[in-house]
């Protein structure tokens, strides 16, 4: 009753003009404030920018440069948040089969036998790299990229200081880490930070080399630089002893960038390691490595660490002149391109590559060249595209990839490519690639010997070596999405003649030469299966071999796969056939009792 005659005198209210400019300055009072709430009033008044906004943009723009590997499958990024390490969907790790460093949590992993193609790693003690601390921060957003191509984890933070509020005026921190390819011992740190700001950034430099106090440290002084020379143990799971010796940078405790300025550092640190066999030469044992990474170091110091960035990125991209790139999807259970790649990443990044180690000689590389050249009966068995536990799409951590890299050298093994497993990174890619695509070594030619049901995926399986040559072989889709074989050859020394010649060989065998647009085959099926694709370079036994396979028929893709999938059976289309059949027989039995039967209707009505 009360609300009743309160709303009776709001006519009465309103019709003071006092009363409506006092209900208007509400009104705008009330649209100000949603306004100063919203997105737009951060516009108007960038003072009153929520932090995290601001860093977050920062860094959106900060990470575009990486767009365009992400999207080719190149590259996996992921923003970290609240100390955790969003959805990368596996470890940010880098390492060269000697040493694995894992760069978000910092830790250190060493191979037990260095000069074993099967060495298996073991966390140290030591901490491998520099941490910078912002002194000021408002607020900070960070990535962490992998880049398969470049072999290097990228670490990047956008921070804000003191009063900025916008995207252009954040701090942003960036390092670099690798392991190097070619120099089994060396970790290289690169940091680069970019000050657009009006005021000093400060960061403290936290080096904390080790755990606990495990390790021994010294200052030493070479060339007016100084580093530190740290020695101390790490423990195998069978609780055998490994000697670990760092000789690792002096960094200053603080760093200093001044306003509207970039600065750029870079940590070089040498890991020397020793399986402990006699308890007895202990101290005998750490002084030859005491020694070996001091000289490393006084050598390497010498160099523009730009220098080593650049021996390492061209030594790890001949290696990834190998690969499988992915050109289209038809079927769930088909790994990406990203996940190929992934793997193929963290398998190189725990194998050693005796082919790029100093230590050995021009007889023991050409032995391995010659295995890669020619794997004689790798990969025997079907493809592993399909294998989801050798092609895994999350890794979950260090231990997990460790386990997955034993699982392909296993697997390797066990299938014909023992000799490739042996020849480390460079073989174990070899291997990979060839079991992808079912890829197999005989004694006279190179078979492709691919399921053909799964043919309706598109890759390429690139850098394949043969008789010094190496080969692109892809699986292409015309334009009625009818599959056909692509090959290329790109020769590396005296061009060998290769030929090839598809399934059965029924037509004359045909040269593959260097031509840019390569060379097409169909792909034919026969009964019963034999490989898709014959490669050799002795001409008369492609001729002859047709005569040896006993076909009983050689079908097209398109026919072999009607005949596998025929479509329903006959009993199936009878059934609806009879169905319709019963439906008009008792649809005519309706119009006939309607008007023909027993009580019927006339259908013309008499006139009379």
């Amino acid at each position: 009753m009360w609300l009743q005659q309160r709303l009776k005198g709001l006519p009465m209210l309103l019709s003071s003009s006092w009363a409506r400019r006092m209900l208007a300055c509400l009104g705008i009072l009330l649209i100000f404030y949603w306004y100063l709430s919203s997105e737009g009033g951060f516009r108007l008044f960038p003072g009153a920018a929520d932090p995290r906004t601001v860093t977050d943009g920062c860094l959106q723009v900060e990470t575009q440069r990486w767009k365009s590997a992400i999207d080719h499958g190149n590259a996996l990024m992921s923003h970290i948040d609240g100390g955790s390490l969003g959805q990368l969907s596996g470890p940010a790790v880098v390492g060269n089969g000697h040493l694995v460093v894992d760069a978000f949590s910092n830790q250190l992993w060493v191979a037990s036998s260095p000069a074993s193609g099967l060495a298996a790693v073991h966390l140290t003690d030591y901490i491998p790299l520099v941490s910078l601390t912002p002194l000021g921060i408002r607020s900070a957003s960070r990535a962490a990229l992998i880049h398969f191509q470049e072999g290097v984890v990228s670490l990047l933070q956008c921070i804000q200081v003191g009063s900025s509020h916008t995207t252009h005026e954040c701090v942003t921190l960036r390092e670099d880490v690798i392991v190097h390819r070619s120099r089994p011992h060396l970790i290289l740190q690169r940091i680069h930070i970019s000050n657009p700001t009006d005021r000093v950034t400060v960061f403290e430099v936290n080096k904390s080399p080790v755990i606990g106090n495990k390790f021994s440290s010294s200052l030493e002084k070479q060339n007016n630089q100084e580093f530190f020379l740290l020695a101390g143990r790490a423990l195998t799971e069978e609780r055998e002893t490994i000697l670990v010796v760092v000789a690792t940078e002096k960094v200053a405790t603080r760093l200093q960038v001044a306003a509207k300025s970039e600065f750029t550092e870079h940590v070089v640190s040498v890991v020397y390691t020793l399986v402990l066999k006699d308890l007895t030469d202990v101290e005998e044992s750490f002084s030859k490595l005491r020694k070996a990474a001091k000289a490393e170091m006084s050598e390497l110091l010498k160099l523009g660490a730009e220098e080593l960035y650049q021996e390492h990125r061209k030594v790890w991209g001949d290696l990834i002149n190998s690969g499988v790139e992915m050109k289209k999807i038809m079927d769930a259970h088909t790994p990406s391109s990203v996940i190929v790649n992934k793997t193929l990443f963290y398998v190189l990044s725990t194998s050693p590559a005796p082919l790029l180690d100093p230590q050995n000689g021009a007889e023991e590389r050409e032995k391995l060249e010659a295995s890669l050249n020619y794997a004689d009966h790798c990969f025997t068995g079907h493809a592993t595209m399909h294998a989801e536990n050798l092609w895994p799409a999350r890794i979950a951590d260090v231990a997990h990839l460790l386990q997955l890299s034993n699982l392909w050298r296993l697997t390797l093994q066990k299938r014909g490519c023992k000799t490739l497993v042996g020849a480390g990174a460079h073989g174990m890619m070899q291997g990979m690639v060839m079991s992808f695509g079912g890829l197999q070594f005989t004694e006279n030619h190179l078979q492709f010997q691919a399921d053909p049901s799964v043919l309706h995926n598109s890759y390429l399986l690139r850098g394949i070596h043969y008789n010094k040559d190496l080969i692109n072989l892809a699986v292409l889709l015309d334009g009625d999405e009818k599959p056909f074989l692509h090959v290329s050859v790109k020769p590396q020394e005296k061009q060998v003649k290769l030929y090839g010649c598809e399934a059965g060989c029924m037509n004359d065998p045909v040269e593959l030469t260097a031509e840019l647009k390569g060379h097409t085959f169909p792909v034919m099926v026969t009964r019963p299966i034999t490989p898709l694709l014959y490669i050799s370079t002795d001409l008369t036994h492609l001729q002859a071999l047709r005569h040896t396979l006993h076909l009983k028929a050689i079908l097209a893709h398109e026919d072999h796969m009607a005949e596998q999938y025929p479509g329903l059976p006959f009993l199936f289309w009878f059934s609806v056939a009879s169905l319709i059949t019963l439906f008009h027989l008792f649809l005519f039995k309706l119009i006939y009792n309607e008007y023909c039967g027993p009580g019927a209707k006339p259908i013309f009505r008499s006139k009379v």
